[in-house]
């Protein structure tokens, strides 16, 4: 299972993070980016087959492929805005991560505009 490979390799990086973090602390914050990215790389397969499968399921029911698309968009700006919260506040930095944190919020809520304008639109359709 492929989640016994990942929990290993953070337990791991952990491990040589926490023994070097007094030491040499820039290290230890590269260590962390480094097994970020090492698992987003492991994970990557995974995302592109749901990817493909929610397309595929899309043009089934004759979805708009621009809603799916924003939709994507946004789970990939929640995703990325967390880890680079994270590795801010890996590095003590808390005011910058709530910062990334708010400007990931507010680019999610840029891409929902057209969602909510459709909503409105096909609800203003069904009122008379």
């Amino acid at each position: 299972m492929e989640i016994f490979q990942i929990v290993g390799l953070a337990l791991v990086a952990t491990i040589f993070s926490v023994l070097l973090r007094n030491d040499k602390p820039e290290l230890a914050i590269q260590i962390g980016i480094v097994t970020g990215a090492a698992i987003f790389l492991l994970m990557i397969f995974k995302i592109s087959a749901v990817v493909t499968l929610l397309q595929e399921i899309a043009k089934k029911v004759n979805l708009d492929t621009v809603y799916l698309t924003t939709v994507l968009k946004i789970i990939g700006i929640a995703y990325i805005t967390t880890f680079g919260a994270e590795v801010c506040r890996d590095a003590g930095e808390s005011a910058i991560a709530a910062k990334v944190e708010f400007a990931g919020k507010i680019m999610i809520m840029v891409l929902t505009v057209p969602i909510l304008m459709a909503v409105l639109d096909i609800m203003l359709g069904i009122i008379p």
